[in-house]
């Protein structure tokens, strides 16, 4: 089942910038190419609510990524925080108790659990002791979610298929670590679980998330159009 979300929502573009200002900028500079943006820790800590604000009354959506990780009553507590601020997703890092803390302070926002980070690859699981499959993993904790009442989860291109097949339409999934294109031009890059948009949306994702493809881009209109491009042709 595809839901009914817009195409200028499916990229969520990730404003990793340090002031208000140079997010309104490209608030400015995508216009209605854009319609749904990332607020992440560099940008929250620099401009706070109002920036949330600033983008909600110009007619968008906004994923608060704050990765919330903490004991349960630090989290509902942060969660109830932005209770009224117009979020449409909220982050949530962590154990059972943490998201069922987050979930029960949701108000109308949704829930999107932190799965495995794309920064983080088979290495970094047997360095940290652990066994089986970063797939595995993923799968594990993105059940878990669903089954505490979490909406979504973010999960990187890699692992969609398997979340879809296994956990059906119900659960929104988003991903970050895409790329444009092929995927040989960025090995020095810190995201290592990487996709494009087509394969993520092909595999089951709903929204990607996108920052210095666009960002970087001499051209940053192009690329957004082109990767819509891929997104339709995949639904």
């Amino acid at each position: 089942m595809t839901k009914n979300i817009p195409l200028e929502e499916r990229i969520i573009f990730a404003l990793d910038v340090d002031s208000a200002t140079e997010a309104a900028r490209w608030l400015d500079r995508l216009g209605d190419h854009i319609k749904f943006y990332k607020v992440g820790l560099q940008l929250f800590l620099a401009g706070g609510f109002p920036v949330i604000d600033m983008i909600i009354k110009r007619g968008n959506k906004v994923m608060v990524d704050l990765k919330f990780f903490d004991i349960p009553e630090t989290v509902g507590l942060a969660v109830r925080a932005l209770k009224d601020k117009g979020a449409t997703f909220i982050t949530v890092h962590g154990n059972d108790p943490i998201l069922r803390a987050a979930v029960q302070e949701r108000d109308d926002a949704k829930i999107l659990a932190v799965t495995v980070l794309t920064s983080f690859d088979e290495s970094d699981m047997r360095e940290m002791g652990l066994t089986g499959t970063i797939e595995q993993l993923v799968y594990h904790r993105a059940k878990k979610a669903l089954d505490l009442g979490c909406d979504g989860v973010v999960s990187s291109g890699l692992e969609v298929s398997r979340l879809r097949n296994g956990l059906g339409d119900k659960l929104l999934i988003v991903t970050p670590g895409i790329r444009p294109g092929t995927n040989d031009a960025i090995k020095a890059d810190d995201q290592k679980r990487i996709a494009t948009a087509n394969q993520a949306i092909t595999n089951g994702a709903d929204y990607v998330v996108v920052g210095r493809p666009i960002r970087d881009a001499p051209d940053p209109i192009a690329v957004v159009k082109a990767m819509q491009g891929e997104i339709a042709a995949a639904l």
